[in-house]
């Protein structure tokens, strides 16, 4: 797999931007700006947690 593929691949999977970036020899700043607009499909995942958390974030009456 190409290195572009495997760090999207571990984003998308989940893995913490911060152990990505170490494994790939970048900053955190530098992974995200390259690969943020690859990550998908966490959202519903990470809402979920948040709920179960009750720390969901209040929704502001613009939403």
């Amino acid at each position: 797999m190409p290195p572009h593929e495997r760090l999207t691949k571990w984003l998308n999977d989940g893995i913490p931007p911060a152990q990505v970036a170490e494994w790939a020899g970048n900053s955190v700043a530098v992974l995200l700006a390259t690969y943020a607009r690859c990550v998908e499909g966490q959202l519903p995942d990470l809402k979920r947690r948040l709920e179960a958390a009750g720390d969901l974030p209040e929704r502001s009456s613009a939403d």
